[in-house]
């Protein structure tokens, strides 16, 4: 249980430290083309689409490589 939530609590940092990094790069994510939002007079949507394809791509890629690696 121990060994379980040090991994969790290792996962949410990491997570927040590259959630950091990116903001502090000047990447605007949440704030693409193709990212859509509507206000309307009390409810605002909003549908990140495009961030959302950016992330899959990049963890799909990381996790193939990690998983290649794994392997060997």
């Amino acid at each position: 249980m121990g060994r379980t939530l040090m991994t969790i609590g290792g996962v949410i940092f990491a997570a927040g430290a590259v959630i950091w990094l990116v903001s502090r790069l000047g990447v605007p994510l949440g704030r693409l083309p193709g990212d859509f939002s509507w206000q309307g007079k009390n409810v605002r949507v909003y549908f990140p689409f495009a961030t959302m394809i950016i992330v899959s791509v990049v963890l799909t890629v990381i996790l193939n490589v990690i998983s290649r690696f794994w392997r060997r």
